[in-house]
């Protein structure tokens, strides 16, 4: 798949290594929701959006609308628990979160989920992943980006308060815990910018989606 990725200027290297966690900084939302966030935690992130964007078996969706049959506006890959991640570093990034909440989780990240921005003009509307089990108890979904930066707003989901805003790309980590999926909703809007693709990658636990 052709891609058009700009590299960082501040990762040049080819080497794909995963920092140490303990430079997570975590911001309270309110509602017993939180995120933490840790910038460029993936060193070599542009060489693992290049890997991914080609090898990954990406597949276009179609969902209802309305009245309407409207493409989704990026594309997508799942892994289950007992498939093979596409590349070595994604399985230690997942053992390593794992290990890291083990206490606050009580529980492994499992799945992966894929998604591919080509451009600007692909997007996520507001949701909570609230399929399953996010839609009844606390949990935490990780979230690594690699390629071009692109905004991840969350909002409280009653409406009112402050729209959180977070640029992700180039290996940056962010993770929604306690009640996020819950009280709280996310998107990556559009935008008329001229802007790179990105590929996020969302780690969660079994039954969340």
């Amino acid at each position: 798949m052709a891609t058009h990725l700009q590299g960082s200027l501040f990762d040049q290297t080819d080497e794909l290594r995963l920092g140490p966690l303990d430079g997570l900084r975590r911001t309270e939302l309110g509602a017993g929701a939180w995120i933490d966030v840790l910038p460029d935690w993936l060193s070599g992130a542009d060489t693992l959006f290049e890997l991914l964007a080609e090898e990954v078996p990406w597949r276009e969706e179609r969902r209802q609308m309305y009245d309407n049959v409207v493409a989704v506006p990026r594309l997508l890959a799942h892994y289950r628990a007992d498939a093979p991640l596409p590349h070595p570093v994604l399985i230690e990034a997942r053992a390593t979160l794992t290990a890291h909440y083990a206490e606050e989780l009580g529980e492994p990240f499992t799945t992966a989920g894929l998604c591919f921005y080509r451009d600007g003009q692909d997007s996520v509307a507001w949701h909570g992943d609230r399929i399953g089990r996010g839609a009844r108890k606390d949990t935490m979904v990780a979230i690594l980006s690699v390629g071009a930066p692109r905004d991840l707003l969350l909002r409280p989901a009653e409406g009112g308060g402050e729209t959180v805003r977070r640029p992700l790309g180039h290996g940056d980590l962010i993770v929604m815990g306690g009640s996020c999926q819950r009280t709280w909703e996310h998107c990556v809007p559009k935008t008329a910018r001229a802007t790179g693709p990105r590929i996020s990658v969302q780690f969660r636990p079994h039954g969340v989606q």
